[in-house]
């Protein structure tokens, strides 16, 4: 797809159908939430145990983001990353991103050490997203739309790009089923308004649709940068009382150098035993 189109050519005036009555997006959320429960509460619960299994610490994470019309909600999450790891790294690859004109890709394709065993499937799956179905219920945030984002970033806003918080944060949106890592900030900010000025019934359904295929090539592409990078991160500490404790991370060149000299050296050792 070919998103270079300045924000001002969109078109910015809202759809008569999206004004019309808003109180379609409430019920159609609550309805789909209803019959999927039967399956979405067993997948639950295994993720929670597999989380509980590889990794100590709490399994759900929360996090002040920003919604409709700028308020803030506590969001949910299942958590994908080591007990208190250092959230300004995340901080600074989010605002080259921002002022940048580069492909929104994350830092899991990176090799991201913050992350636990298998974090990187729930991520690229969705799974870790599931407890935002709380914020769904609550009226927080919709199955369609925007993604919430941090504080932070929304005070780098634009005015214009302000306009995307027009309506409710989702945990899937036109932006997730048209390209996502592979667009640049201002291309996501441009797709979030258009949905938030044009949002019908209609879309929602054929984006839920949409967002079962563009997971599977997400994982897809998630597997192989997986593979590319071994796990640099290694507990130092257990926690006790619900304490948590500090991690070492090795960078994942350090890993590829360690074994190489461990090669080298067992190398080295079998030549000499031959030539006794």
């Amino acid at each position: 797809m070919n998103f270079s189109i300045e924000a001002d050519h969109w078109e910015c005036s809202p759809s008569p159908r999206a004004v019309r009555n808003a109180r379609w997006k409430r019920t159609l959320d609550a309805l789909l939430i209803l019959l999927a429960l039967p399956f979405l509460i067993p997948l639950a619960l295994l993720v929670a145990l597999l989380i509980r299994s590889r990794s100590r610490g709490p399994v759900l994470f929360q996090q002040e983001r920003v919604g409709h019309l700028g308020r803030r909600f506590m969001c949910l999450k299942f958590r994908t990353m080591f007990a208190d790891t250092n959230p300004k790294t995340h901080q600074g690859h989010l605002q080259h991103l921002m002022s940048s004109n580069t492909p929104m890709m994350k830092m899991d394709s990176q090799g991201d050490p913050r992350i636990i065993p298998f974090g990187v499937l729930l991520r690229a799956s969705g799974l870790d997203e599931l407890p935002q179905l709380i914020n769904v219920l609550r009226g927080e945030m919709s199955l369609v739309g925007p993604r919430p984002c941090l504080p932070y970033e929304y005070e780098k806003y634009l005015p214009w790009q302000r306009e995307r918080f027009g309506t409710l944060p989702g945990l899937t949106g036109l932006w997730q089923v048209s390209g996502k890592n592979k667009t640049t900030f201002v291309e996501m900010i441009q797709l979030d308004i258009r949905y938030a000025k044009n949002k019908t019934l209609w879309w929602d359904l054929k984006i839920i649709l949409m967002t079962v295929p563009a997971l599977v090539i997400q994982m897809l592409e998630a597997r192989p940068a997986r593979q590319s990078y071994p796990d640099p991160v290694h507990p130092k500490a257990s926690y006790s009382n619900g304490a948590s404790t500090a991690y070492s991370f090795a960078p994942a060149p350090l890993v590829g150098a360690l074994q190489a000299s461990h090669d080298d050296a067992a190398r080295v050792r079998k030549e000499t035993k031959l030539n006794l």
